[in-house]
């Protein structure tokens, strides 16, 4: 099985690729091949609806998130909303890429106010692409960070979501291949 974890924050002290750093351990656990995409490593164009589809790297990116079985998006929350980076991702890698995914969010905000702000994009997932969203999510604000280290109710609830991952992208893998 393999897992895509997707840092989509662009900013070079990231707090949701920092909280995303915290699967590494319960995935390895279990074994399960990752591929680590940190967008700040793969610069993307912005979405054109036209021809940036064919671009290399357009190309390159869709296909990495088309060969995971499930993905895990570590995204902050800007304005109430998911970061215009992951938006773009999901926009220029479209179908095949995210149809019939499992898709797990790990979210970083400033405030507790927008806890909810992450269910757009989860149904915009599950209507455009049929994806199976995973609904322990974890959202962290500015109070579960302590010098830069995350409390350890966050760090639990990472765990957590690792495992539900792995557990329901291994169900749903198994019921794909029996159909």
């Amino acid at each position: 099985m393999r897992i895509a974890v997707i840092c989509c924050s662009l900013n070079p002290e990231s707090r949701s690729a920092a909280m995303a750093e915290y699967l590494r351990e319960p995935l390895s656990r279990a074994e399960i091949e990752v591929d680590w995409i940190d967008l700040r490593d793969h610069p993307l164009p912005m979405c054109d609806g036209s021809t940036v589809y064919g671009q290399p790297e357009v190309q390159a990116m869709g296909e990495r998130v088309r060969a995971a079985d499930g993905v895990i998006l570590a995204l902050p929350i800007y304005n109430y909303d998911a970061n215009a980076a992951a938006k773009n991702l999901i926009e220029l890698t479209g179908k095949p890429a995210w149809l019939n995914k499992t898709v797990s969010f790990i979210c970083s905000a400033g405030g507790r106010g927008s806890f909810m702000s992450i269910m757009p994009m989860a149904n915009s997932l599950m209507l455009d692409f049929r994806c199976v969203i995973v609904p322990r999510f974890v959202y962290a604000d500015d109070s579960d960070f302590d010098d830069g280290e995350l409390s350890s109710l966050i760090q639990e609830r990472i765990a957590e979501l690792a495992e539900e991952t792995v557990r329901m992208t291994s169900a749903l893998s198994q019921a794909n291949a029996s159909t």
